[in-house]
């Protein structure tokens, strides 16, 4: 079998003649416009936001993830700010008592690739300057999606400042959208269904925070959290904060997760809100006092926090030429570190698929070998980060004892770590897989069984 190193520059058959629309200019959206450019093939992009500014806050460059971004030719500028994680720490939260210390030094090893952390827009802006190193893709910022007609390949767009504007139909041969949890478009598609869209309401928040080497600097106890390379993982009864260093140690990130109170009667397009600092600090008040005095730190007015919503899972991603991409079709909670990894494993088995077709009369067929070879990994990686997080946050008693014992095993001897997310065997399910080189070795069974659809 040849592998994907052979064929990543190979020109795709359809290249001179297939025109593909992608909605959002999200990880998914402009990784799936990378992914096409590897093989010639132009795409048009439409985003909603009137400019790609430095929005989020840090992430995991976990090993599948890099791997993909290597074979793109962005790793090294996606990482070019980053921090190789050592290792992690999980730690009881009133207490500040470890539970367990997991070392991360066979990751690159075992996986060719260490675990990284750095700001979203690092990995964005590797992408986005991906996608105009190649000339093949057409950006088009403030266009809004009014409506997708399936039958007919074409989308209406309009400005997103002119709601009331009637828009244009655009004709393509393929729509891919990554239009994420809000997807216009998986609403539209299960609406041909008869289906309801009904994102999933998880009663959960996150506030994420970034705190500089400056504001930690008076503090030898914390700034030795920036300046080190370790995930802090501090859980309680029904919370978590997650925290390690990013843009070469000198941002201290922290991703928080909690019960939702602010967004409990709010209209359900609300997924943001400017947060009280006083109801943070109430949120954590029984953490230890390292924690407190790292969230005494955070600005008054830069508190800003998120609902956490995804979806149960779909029946299909596909309608007739038209397919979801990354949280369009599989969002997830935080828990396993695997959001922006599954939205780029998707991006990369449509770059494969569209470099091997030979006739526009195979896209549909294509797009299901797409959803094949990627529906049942991601939608596991959403479950596995929905268990992770009921773990990890077991009130006091019987089986937080139990569990806390698992954590301290683990440490001594190796064994399964209760939270996944730093688990050897999961993260050998995880890091070691290949989306490409198995959707390339799977090809012929993949390729019957969407024929047979």
């Amino acid at each position: 079998m040849t592998s994907f190193s052979e064929q990543q520059h190979t020109r795709a058959p359809l290249a001179d003649d297939l025109k593909v629309l992608i909605i959002g200019a999200g990880v998914g959206g402009m990784g799936t416009a990378l992914a096409l450019a590897q093989h010639g093939i132009k795409t048009t992009v439409f985003e909603t936001a009137s400019q790609l500014g430095e929005v989020g806050a840090g992430i995991n460059l976990c090993p599948n993830l890099a791997r993909v971004l290597d074979r793109f030719g962005v790793l090294d500028q996606a990482k070019s700010e980053a921090v190789p994680l050592e290792g992690a720490i999980i730690i009881r939260s009133k207490t500040d008592e470890t539970l367990s210390s997991v070392n991360f030094d066979d990751i690159a090893r075992d996986y060719k690739y260490p675990f990284y952390t750095v700001h979203r827009a690092a990995l964005q802006r590797a992408i986005v300057g991906g996608c105009k190193a190649t000339g093949l893709v057409d950006l088009q910022l403030g266009k809004s999606i009014a409506e997708v007609d399936f039958e007919n390949t074409r989308i209406r767009v309009k400005p997103s400042k002119q709601p009331e504007a009637e828009g244009e139909w655009i004709q393509g041969d393929v729509i891919l959208a990554a239009d994420g949890v809000k997807s216009v478009t998986r609403s539209l598609m299960l609406k041909v269904h008869g289906e309801d869209d009904h994102v999933v309401d998880t009663g959960q928040a996150a506030y994420r925070i970034m705190l500089t080497r400056d504001q930690l600097k008076h503090d030898p106890e914390l700034l030795s959290l920036v300046e080190n390379k370790i995930s802090h993982r501090w859980i309680g009864e029904k919370r978590h904060i997650i925290a390690y260093p990013i843009a070469n140690n000198t941002i201290f990130n922290m991703s928080t997760a909690h019960p939702d109170r602010n967004f409990a009667d709010a209209p359900s397009s609300a997924y943001t809100t400017r947060g009280s600092k006083t109801q943070m600090l109430d949120t954590y008040g029984d953490f230890c006092p390292r924690v407190q005095k790292l969230l005494n730190l955070v600005p008054e007015g830069e508190v800003c926090e998120w609902k956490l919503r995804v979806h149960h899972p779909l029946n299909t991603w596909v309608e007739k030429n038209v397919a979801l991409i990354g949280d369009a079709c599989h969002p997830t909670l935080p828990h396993l570190a695997q959001g922006a990894a599954q939205a780029i494993e998707d991006a990369a088995v449509l770059g494969l698929v569209f470099s091997k077709l030979t006739s526009k009369a195979d896209i549909h067929r294509g797009l299901l070998v797409y959803q094949h070879a990627r529906k049942s990994r991601a939608e596991d990686c959403v479950a596995q980060a929905a268990e992770n997080g009921r773990g990890l946050h077991i009130g006091d008693g019987e089986a937080q004892e139990a569990r806390d014992r698992a954590f301290k095993e683990s440490a001594a001897t190796g064994g399964a770590n209760p939270d996944k997310a730093v688990d050897k065997g999961t993260q050998k399910i995880l890091y070691s897989h290949d989306c490409v080189q198995n959707a390339i070795d799977k090809w012929a069974e993949l390729w019957e069984l969407a024929g047979k659809e």
